[in-house]
């Protein structure tokens, strides 16, 4: 069986290696002239681990990444902490799985070194943008530039919440933007002195705004998401820089370790947060959308990654049983929409309880927490069972 993925970002990576290992031969057509990724971190949760250890690949992210030793929430300002959860030996004991932080680069050159080696070199073709497909009774014909049309029994695509594969069967549905704009930096610790980052997942929570601060590369590199609510709409680009004169004023007279990063950061990437509502379906016919062409999540439970990995798994082992591919991508469907909806919402909901401004909102969400966490240490990490299980 043949399939041709659009995209090799993480969720097109994973599920080439995904199906070879269910015995697809794969293609990969990749618009941009070269596979790599802007200085960002990723968290990999226990439920993203498990899959890479299926793929035989976990020690090799783990070796390039970093163990947090928990969880926390702090208040932004002055770094009160609100819960602690310990993950590092917590996550092995609770799910059977670690929980990673690693650079996005670190965790694409992981994945295209595994699909060079185990397909083939000539897997990935770049400069190749696709352009439309066509399905037929027993394959799906698709077109892309710098290409011949390529047959195949499955496409799939993987190319993010602008999908092209997703346009030609449901429309030009333009996400919304939600009125969050994030910052994004990576400073080496060794530039931060006395704010470099405990090693944890540290939320850090405000009026209209909120950060997430965490470590990199075996402790090396502090990674930094810093959002900010805005009414005016922004550039949409991963990759658009912004001033860090404009996100030190947006997180002014907050804690020296959120500061710190930014004032010592040469390069600020800045973008606008959209969302999409839960789609009706993500197939037609031999033809199937992933990741965040399929869901695209605000990044408020750091779930948008693992769902891409989930959907690859998930996806390979439906095609690959005795079903037709359209049954199979329609398996695939209900498998998947439950959950990632509820994750969409679970992210939504944390876009307020982050971002609370009335004092006394502030006070009757946040003093509970706080008490939890004293009585009940490992508690914030039993709310992640229905995720990370």
């Amino acid at each position: 069986m043949r399939a041709v993925i659009v995209g090799a970002g993480i969720g097109g990576l994973t599920t080439a290696l995904c199906l070879h290992k269910f015995g697809w031969q794969v293609r990969i057509v990749e618009k941009s002239d070269g596979i790599d990724e802007v200085g960002a971190g990723i968290q990999l949760s226990p439920n993203a681990m498990r899959i890479f250890e299926k793929l035989d690949l976990d020690k090799e992210i783990v070796d390039a990444g970093f163990l947090p030793e928990a969880i926390e929430m702090r208040l932004g300002i002055s770094g009160m902490r609100l819960i602690r959860s310990e993950v590092k030996r917590g996550c092995i004991r609770r799910y059977g799985s670690p929980y990673v932080h690693i650079h996005r680069a670190d965790l694409i050159d992981v994945l295209v070194k595994a699909v060079n080696s185990r397909l083939s070199k000539d897997a990935i073709a770049l400069n190749s943008e696709f352009e439309a497909y066509e399905n037929g009774e027993d394959e799906v014909t698709v077109s892309c530039t710098g290409q011949n049309q390529i047959e195949c029994d499955l496409l799939i695509g993987a190319d993010g919440i602008h999908s092209s594969v997703r346009t030609q069967f449901l429309g030009s549905d333009r996400p919304s933007f939600t009125g969050n704009v994030a910052w994004r930096a990576v400073v080496p610790v060794e530039s931060l002195k006395n704010s470099v980052p405990d090693p944890t997942a540290c939320i850090w929570v405000g009026r209209k705004k909120h950060a997430v601060t965490y470590l990199l590369r075996n402790g090396e590199l502090a990674n930094l998401v810093a959002v900010v609510e805005h009414n005016e709409w922004v550039n949409e680009d991963w990759t658009a820089e912004g001033s860090r004169e404009e996100a030190l004023k947006d997180f002014e007279g907050w804690h020296p370790t959120i500061t710190s990063i930014i004032a010592n950061s040469n390069l600020l990437y800045k973008w606008a947060l959209c969302d999409l509502r839960p789609l009706p379906k993500w197939s037609d016919g031999r033809v199937v959308i992933i990741g965040d062409a399929a869901h695209p999540m605000l990044p408020f439970v750091a779930q948008g990654g693992a769902m891409s990995i989930e959907d690859a798994w998930v996806l390979a082992n439906c095609v690959s049983k005795n079903k037709s591919i359209k049954e199979s991508l329609n398996d695939f469907y209900d498998l998947r929409i439950e959950r990632t909806t509820m994750i969409q919402k679970m992210s939504r909901k944390n876009a307020i309880l982050f971002h609370l401004s009335a004092l006394s909102k502030r006070i009757v969400s946040y003093m509970p927490i706080w008490v939890i966490g004293k009585l009940f240490p490992q508690f914030g990490l039993s709310l992640q069972d229905k995720i990370y299980s």
